[in-house]
């Protein structure tokens, strides 16, 4: 019987930390969440209701629920920035891909999804799968700062690797224009291209999967604790699956639970 009581009071407090843990979020009273508003794997507005939609959106809105805050999401230009609006307070949390070089100023929760990266090319081009990607003589581009153009300039041994600005049109024209020969994405992304750019195509296989993370603020345990117990929540409910599946993404998977330590080959 007292071992019995201790459990109940073990659970009851463990209870008591996690909610604490998740008020702890928002000290202002707002939950101030920010993301990469050029990334519609992460969230997209819904062209008939203007709502955001996609699994950041999903787990920040009721992350505020149960917090009993309003939510406000701010959409940012690049993973650097979103990372600076956390760590210096601006933000309360944060929607990032968990990449090596990021690591430092702030805490990366658990993986909530993996993203898919893989090229377009054009339609006549030799490069098949990703395995045609490492080869001498191509011209493989990605966008400053993102998530496969860093892993691509550790892995890349014979490819040149171009470093782009994130400015679309441009970046589309300059594909067809045979200045670069594949430029790498996330799937969801580059399909969206391949319908904007008649004679592209994207290639059938992939080459990683982007761990996306929730990032707080350093020197707080507890609230990067909830937030990791929020995960695991969310994704044995179907929160996450609802979120990606609202804004009809491509190329985005659950994260298996289990999923503690971000890591990029």
């Amino acid at each position: 019987m007292k071992l019995l009581s201790f459990a109940i009071a073990g659970l009851l407090l463990g209870g008591s930390a996690y909610a604490q843990g998740l008020h702890d979020i928002a000290p202002g009273g707002t939950l101030r969440a920010v993301y990469l508003g050029s990334n519609p794997a992460q969230a997209m507005r819904d062209a008939r209701s203007g709502e955001l939609v996609g699994p950041s959106a999903e787990l920040a809105r009721e992350l505020g629920r149960r917090i009993g805050v309003p939510v406000e999401m701010k959409p940012i230009s690049g993973p650097p920035q979103v990372i600076e609006e956390v760590a210096s307070g601006r933000a309360d949390i944060g929607f990032v891909a968990y990449e090596p070089s990021r690591a430092g100023s702030v805490e990366f929760s658990q993986t909530y999804t993996l993203v898919r990266q893989t090229f377009l090319v054009l339609e006549d081009s030799h490069i098949r799968s990703v395995a045609d990607i490492d080869r001498s003589g191509l011209k493989i581009a990605g966008t400053v700062n993102d998530s496969i153009t860093l892993f691509l300039r550790r892995t890349l041994k014979n490819a040149t690797l171009v470093a782009i600005e994130n400015i679309p049109e441009d970046n589309k024209k300059r594909l067809l224009a045979k200045e670069f020969d594949a430029f790498g994405a996330n799937r969801q992304r580059l399909t969206t291209w391949m319908k904007e750019v008649p004679g592209t195509r994207v290639l059938p296989d992939n080459l990683f999967g982007v761990p996306q993370t929730i990032i707080v603020p350093k020197g707080k345990p507890a609230v990067l604790e909830s937030v990791n117990r929020f995960i695991d929540e969310a994704r044995t409910s179907g929160l996450i699956q609802k979120g990606i599946e609202a804004a009809g993404l491509i190329g985005v998977d659950v994260a298996p639970a289990g999923s503690w330590t971000p890591s990029v080959p």
